[in-house]
């Protein structure tokens, strides 16, 4: 198989994967993320930005399996404008040590609540940062944003993450309660993962 047509996403996280595999479509012959190599274990995500975050994964998962595929490393999270952009990088583990999906959304949910931000001036957006690699070079590098804002309350039981909490723009349900097909339009992973189709087409068009 051609390296080309096979793709490895550098996460553990199955939910991402399979969003970024109904997005993609058949484009590759094959498509895996590190649950498929449990030797690589987890690559620490300690840069200062979306993107040093998701060039240090590709890298690292490039060297260590080498040229035998492409691959693809998405780091994102969400920004809340009422919180300085908190928790942006540290969205992940934003309630601590043993950070989950759920802790992390009450703690977010609680800080707005205790500084009285509501509504209309909840603004935030989900920023997506991904960087495909082959080796220990990066190929080329794809961002993606969706505005939105942070509802008072979780709604939706669709989605993972801050998807119960976040509500897009021009819209007035959250992504959990949105249909897969409108989110996977709309989400800043899917725009993400428009330009890296438009590279597939004409690696000149992206650098």
């Amino acid at each position: 198989m051609n390296e080309m047509n096979r793709l490895i996403i550098a996460t553990g996280n199955t939910h991402k994967t399979e969003e970024i595999r109904k997005l993609l479509g058949s484009i590759f012959e094959s498509i895996e993320d590190l649950q498929s190599y449990p030797e690589i274990g987890e690559i620490g995500e300690i840069g200062s930005t979306f993107g040093e975050n998701a060039e240090l994964k590709a890298i690292e998962v490039g060297k260590l399996l080498g040229n035998s595929a492409i691959i693809l490393s998405d780091d994102s999270g969400l920004e809340v404008d009422a919180l300085n952009g908190a928790p942006g990088v540290r969205s992940a583990r934003f309630s601590g040590k043993n950070a989950n999906d759920a802790s992390n959304r009450k703690k977010l949910l609680d800080e707005l609540e205790e500084i009285g931000v509501h509504g209309e001036f909840r603004v935030a957006r989900f920023r997506c940062v991904m960087v495909l690699a082959r080796g220990d070079q990066t190929l080329a590098v794809f961002n993606g944003v969706v505005e939105g804002k942070i509802a008072d309350k979780e709604k939706g039981e669709s989605g993972f993450g801050y998807d119960s909490i976040f509500i897009p723009q021009g819209y007035d349900k959250t992504f959990a309660e949105l249909p897969s097909h409108t989110k996977n339009t709309i989400s800043h992973r899917a725009n993400a993962l428009a330009a890296f189709k438009t590279w597939l087409l004409d690696p000149d068009s992206v650098k």
